[in-house]
């Protein structure tokens, strides 16, 4: 396998945006990202991956990245008969595009292969039709499975599963089941939760592309409107919408690029998929077979680890992620957490981005735009959230649920430019 460099990234501000269309939003990424490259167009681009989840509930359910780069095509601004692969694997989806376009250039079939994620999850006046989206993300076939799992998992934690109350989402309770599990099996707290929502808030105001730029206590998280038990409007992702990009590209290629874009790229030291299952809770997550995987690959440890973006769809998962990526012993995240430790200036920053919590999750960008931060980062980018030091940095980006699991998982392993 050849080695790859990410030499360009891209992020627009996440939000609630329903005056922007997917094609307007796949345009500002990818012009974005083509600036970073410090390109003019993107007549070096071999092959794309496209991510989406929802864009089949605005009436568009096949070829979506090529309608959505149609106007970049008929502008020059992309090139012609480039293929685009349509990629979709619920919130990991844009990590999925990711590991695509490594994949090209690790094996040596492209050059220069691209990843974009646009996503729209705000449907102004028709929260149905949201809904209708992350419906997606869970069996819709036989859900007679799940009621049975989340059923008997509710009464091993102490929450029991009410697929009918009022205000709550499935895949709110999934997570809320398994903090309860956590508190009632280790002793994690509901102020531990707390802290890291509070932790990512405050990350989050330092970020211009965040959803959500304001503070939060720990006690105003604790005192938000449950969404539910333990977790509070505070400690949840928020509805939105954005995009974001990446280019990869080979050694060969990079070593024909400017001085200043050699100078800022990113290598890739692993990228890792793996499949959910039905665990029992005692079993290790999906995450923590991903990240194993990825430790072996780079031949990196996490004692390697400087700085992490993980996929806190809730305050606690940061939390589990913490243990399942082998930051903290089993059970003992949320004294990580409530350390210190995972703040910035911390000796293990997690989320400077903000997190899911409050930079945002428009799901078919959210892991792109992981990338896009830890590349800041790595590069020391990031103005006021800029953490010291930072030369291997980790993204764990998971997607759909399968009971307890995650459908899918991506761990992403990157490593800061040499001087």
């Amino acid at each position: 396998m050849r080695d790859v460099y990410v030499i360009a990234t891209s992020c627009t501000a996440f939000g609630k945006r329903p005056g922007d269309s997917f094609k307007e939003l796949t345009g500002e990424a990818y012009l974005d990202v083509l600036a970073d490259a410090r390109w003019e167009d993107g007549r070096l681009i071999e092959q794309a991956w496209f991510g989406n989840c929802g864009m089949g509930t605005f009436g568009q359910r096949n070829i979506r990245g090529q309608v959505c780069f149609t106007p970049l095509v008929r502008a020059g601004k992309f090139p012609e008969r480039v293929p685009m692969i349509n990629v979709e694997g619920g919130c990991a989806t844009a990590s999925m595009a990711f590991h695509g376009a490594w994949k090209d250039v690790a094996s040596g079939d492209m050059d220069v292969s691209m990843a974009i994620g646009v996503e729209k999850t705000f449907v102004q006046g028709d929260a149905n039709r949201t809904m209708e989206i992350f419906e997606g993300g869970i069996d819709q076939l036989n859900p007679e499975e799940w009621h049975e799992y989340y059923t008997e998992r509710g009464k091993e934690s102490g929450k029991p599963f009410d697929p009918n109350a009022e205000g709550g989402t499935v895949f709110m309770d999934t997570y809320a089941m398994q903090a309860a599990w956590h508190m009632k099996t280790y002793g994690t707290t509901q102020e531990q939760i707390a802290i890291a929502a509070s932790k990512n808030h405050w990350h989050g105001s330092m970020n211009p592309k965040a959803q959500y730029r304001f503070e939060v206590s720990v006690e105003n998280a604790m005192a938000d409107r449950e969404v539910s038990w333990p977790i509070t409007r505070s400690m949840a992702a928020p509805i939105g919408d954005g995009a974001s990009a990446a280019i990869l590209v080979s050694a060969d290629v990079l070593s024909k690029q400017p001085k200043e874009v050699q100078a800022r790229a990113i290598k890739v030291r692993a990228s890792v998929l793996t499949g959910g299952k039905y665990r029992e809770p005692s079993e290790p997550g999906l995450s923590h077979i991903a990240a194993n995987k990825a430790y072996k690959k780079s031949g990196l440890t996490p004692q390697d680890v400087d700085l992490v973006e993980l996929h806190d769809a809730t305050s606690f998962c940061e939390i589990f992620q913490l243990e399942m990526l082998g930051f903290a012993d089993v059970g003992k995240g949320g004294e990580l957490v409530a350390e210190g430790a995972t703040k910035l200036g911390g000796r293990l920053p997690v989320n400077l981005s903000g997190g899911l919590i409050s930079k945002g999750h428009p799901v078919g960008a959210t892991g792109l735009s992981m990338i896009h931060e830890l590349t800041l980062q790595l590069r020391g980018e990031a103005g006021v959230r800029q953490t010291k030091n930072a030369r291997i940095a980790l993204a764990e980006n998971g997607g759909g649920v399968i009971g307890f699991d995650e459908a899918a998982c991506s761990v992403i392993l990157l490593e800061a430019p040499e001087g």
